[in-house]
């Protein structure tokens, strides 16, 4: 008898949908198919989709040091509540910073303490730390963040040329992905130097001092190194069309580079930011309606990879100022990122499930090579997402689970509503409540695996 049967849904699997029972044994999906015996629990999907576990492969969830900002406890919870089973913590903002093998596993205690959810680590890649990141390859990190721009953190500088060219050479003998960060730093800080220094402060100054061109270029020179080194690399929140098509033009030459999006550049546009204000702020910022609907071009012809939050909240305070360049940037929106993919692209673009599935969770998982997470498939783990499609939300501050309960989102209304998310079989979230207190593991890749790029989704 297995442990769990999940009865009737509709299973967005690897091969396509199918109406099914679905059965789990130890945590792992042990068998798909019709009326599957009983069990010693059993579900009703009846009238709902089956997404594999939402994979948040870019979060700040500052823990240690910075958890009142925010921490894994409510970070985790809110990922689950909005349909994900695993997120990938960056090295900066917490304290320390991840960028040795001593910050790594203060790290991992913290989150193996405080996550309802599994996660695995970033480590960092920053000047002075090239002769780490072999020890935190050993721990299990997914790769390596730099920043090509300022952090807006002392403690964790950008990546200057020879720390990227080098760093670049030591991640591609590890056998693993270089994140950046891709703004020009002396483009963005000249602008911003302007700027200030005639006295335009406001959301629109910020907006033009950060355009589309100091991400091309970066991407640009990244792509170039990480030719030249034979690394794989990976964008990070790319905000641009212009910027998919510099990354694909050098993927298009032979480089190893993946892109991933954000919600947040897909639903909003920079009059939200003018309306919304500091909630709304981010680098790089959110752009005009031609560019966002360039994204969604990029993201519905397959040469986005995969959707991530970059939840990166702070406390109230640093989100107070009248100087818009001085407001602490991030957007939180951890528990919204499925939510803004079924609305705005399964329902207002007609994208496939089997397209949402693969954007949140699939590609992550094969990309960054994590063993039995992404998809809906016999021995896989029981990572699942319930979801009513035939439903909708108005998201409220009090439905929020993170840290503080502001975000652009609130007061937007979504088409399709979690119903129960599912960690190897147990339910952590079901019924609007979070079910768990603790339980996340630590997901360390297997290098010896190579990700598939035609199961990523690569177009060479």
């Amino acid at each position: 008898m297995h442990d769990l049967v999940v009865r009737g849904g509709t299973l967005v699997t690897p091969t396509g949908e199918r109406r099914a029972d679905l059965a789990i044994e130890g945590g792992v999906i042990a068998a798909i198919g019709p009326e599957l015996p009983g069990a010693k629990e059993e579900t009703d999907a009846r009238g709902l989709v089956v997404l594999p576990g939402l994979i948040d492969a870019h979060v700040h969830f500052n823990e240690p040091g910075h958890a009142d900002w925010e921490g894994a406890a409510t970070g985790s919870r809110a990922l689950a509540v909005g349909g994900g089973t695993l997120f990938f913590d960056m090295p900066l903002n917490s304290l320390p910073c991840t960028v040795g093998p001593k910050e790594f596993e203060a790290k991992r205690a913290a989150l193996e303490r405080s996550s309802i959810t599994d996660f695995a680590l970033w480590g960092g890649l920053v000047p002075g730390n090239r002769d780490a990141l072999a020890d935190l390859a050993a721990l299990g990190v997914v790769g390596f963040k730099a920043f090509m721009a300022d952090s807006g953190l002392p403690e964790y500088p950008r990546a200057d040329e020879l720390t990227l060219y080098e760093g670049m050479r030591e991640a591609a003998r590890l056998g693993l992905p270089v994140a950046v960060h891709a703004e020009s730093h002396e483009l963005i800080h000249m602008l911003a130097h302007r700027a200030v220094a005639e006295g335009r402060t406001g959301i629109r100054d910020f907006l033009d001092a950060r355009p589309v061109l100091a991400e091309v270029e970066a991407i640009q020179r990244a792509t170039l190194l990480a030719g030249e080194t034979g690394a794989k690399l990976h964008i990070v929140h790319v905000s641009s069309g212009q910027g998919v098509a510099a990354a694909a033009e050098a993927r298009a030459r032979g480089v190893d580079v993946t892109i991933e999006t954000c919600p947040h550049y897909l639903f909003f546009t920079e009059d939200d930011v003018l309306r919304l204000g500091a909630v709304a702020k981010c680098a790089p910022p959110v752009r005009g309606e031609a560019v966002r609907e360039s994204l969604w071009n990029a993201l519905q012809d397959g040469r986005i990879d995969f959707v991530v939050s970059d939840h990166s909240p702070a406390s109230p305070v640093l989100k107070q100022s009248a100087d818009f360049f001085r407001v602490w940037g991030g957007i939180a929106g951890v528990q919204s990122t499925l939510s803004v993919l079924l609305h705005a692209g399964c329902f207002e673009r007609r994208m496939p499930l089997a397209t949402i599935a693969r954007l949140a969770a699939s590609a992550a998982a094969r990309r960054y090579r994590i063993p039995g997470k992404g998809s809906v498939e016999v021995g896989m783990d029981a990572d699942l997402t319930l979801v009513d499609l035939a439903a909708e939300y108005t998201l409220r501050e009090e439905d929020l689970h993170q840290q503080h309960r502001f975000s652009p989102y609130t007061g937007r209304t979504f088409r399709g509503v979690v119903r129960r998310t599912v960690l190897r079989g147990a339910s952590i979230f079901a019924d609007g409540q979070v079910r768990a207190g603790g339980g996340g593991r630590l997901i360390r890749p297997d290098l010896t695996r190579e990700e598939s790029h035609a199961a990523i989704g690569i177009h060479p």
